[in-house]
């Protein structure tokens, strides 16, 4: 059946001299109420607002980025889409901007130099505000095109000596310091760490901050126990792998990221391995799914609301003032611990290689079966 049309015929979209009209206004002032202008009291804003719901009137945004300068667009570049951390982080970003009267143009670099080159034009030619470049590490080349044309700029964990470029600092030593203490106090003193992919600088940090954490907690640093892995499911699995073949194990295991660690999970139960009475996880992010793995996963809170928010509010401040030399331009994001269940007390049992413990399990699997003895659901 044929839809009828709402509009009738000869009905004319609302234009600002209606909007005006209706709120009882100048034309001017509806367009500083549209543009964010503070010369507009409350007052008259709310009834402009109101005026334009009301007459579902939709602001011409290319006439406003002509007569402001401005396209009230923000780039926003993540390194790896399909990490759940990346399109939390951006749907954060968004709300975040659309409240305030920005939209956003979004691209992921997937670690490829031909597709970065392709965002950075994309964003050139959409004459973007401003860029929040967060890569975490793959951002060297895309600077310099976006520091050519004076395009101010959001880095996470790179400083740069120029003012168009601000900074946000990832404090990860608070949170994987408390992940050691944490491990420590049930007893663990044998940890390792599936660290990212040396390219990216925060994983470089992860990994030392992790090493610093274990001497300050007079914990052994064992190198063969630091593996470098590339933040992946596949990664976290193919990590725990080698740690498995190694003469010596160890009982409790951090990782540089949520994914690395599922992947970890995954791996452990597919070798027969309980969680977490053989062997502790702890993972990087708390990304959306891990309070929904088996064991729910303990991990260090990094905060994409937090991240989000800084990075929007630094480059709203370059924009907003780009003359000003004093304005902050450098923002702190901390992390923090969350305890789920993947984590326990070390057994008398895990002190011993985990190889050796699931040999001695499958030899007395069968007789345990026989005795009938209630036992505690196994992996």
């Amino acid at each position: 059946m044929a839809r009828k049309a709402s509009v009738k015929p000869g009905d004319k979209s609302p234009d600002i001299r209606a909007v005006a009209e209706l709120a009882e206004v100048s034309i001017a002032t509806v367009s500083r109420t549209i543009n964010g202008s503070p010369a507009v009291s409350d007052r008259l804003s709310k009834r402009v607002w109101q005026a334009i719901k009301q007459l579902d009137y939709f602001p011409n945004t290319h006439a406003r980025s002509l007569g402001s300068g401005r396209s009230r667009i923000f780039g926003i570049i993540v390194e790896n889409i399909t990490n759940p951390f990346f399109p939390e982080l951006v749907q954060s970003f968004e709300e975040i901007a659309v409240a305030s009267g920005y939209e956003i143009l979004v691209s992921s670099s997937n670690s490829d130099p031909a597709i970065l080159a392709n965002c950075v034009r994309r964003m050139i030619e959409r004459k973007v505000d401003g860029v929040a470049v967060l890569s975490f590490g793959a951002e060297e080349p895309v600077i310099d095109q976006f520091l050519h044309r004076d395009i101010p700029m959001v880095l996470a964990e790179f400083r740069l000596g120029d003012p168009k470029v601000s900074t946000i600092l990832l404090d990860y030593k608070t949170g994987i310091r408390a992940a050691v203490n944490h491990l420590a106090k049930l007893g663990h003193r044998k940890i390792a760490f599936l660290a990212g992919p040396h390219k990216l600088h925060s994983a470089i940090t992860r990994e030392n901050d992790f090493r610093s954490a274990l001497e300050e907690a007079q914990l052994p640093i064992v190198d063969k126990w630091i593996d470098e892995c590339d933040h992946t499911l596949q990664g976290g699995a193919a990590g725990f792998v080698r740690l498995q073949t190694l003469s010596s194990h160890p009982t409790a295991i951090m990782c540089s990221n949520d994914m690395t660690a599922i992947g970890a999970l995954r791996a452990a139960y597919t070798k027969g391995l309980r969680l977490p009475e053989d062997l502790s996880v702890i993972g990087l992010d708390d990304i959306g799914i891990a309070e929904f793995t088996l064991p729910p996963l303990t991990t260090i809170r990094l905060s994409r609301t937090d991240l989000a928010r800084a990075a929007f509010d630094a480059l709203l401040l370059q924009v907003d003032e780009p003359i000003n030399p004093n304005i902050q331009r450098e923002f702190i994001v901390s992390t923090s611990l969350v305890v789920r269940e993947s984590t326990a007390a070390v057994r008398s049992s895990s002190r011993r290689d985990f190889k050796s413990d699931l040999s001695d399990r499958g030899q007395s699997r069968f007789a345990s079966l026989k005795q009938h003895s209630p036992k505690r659901a196994r992996w």
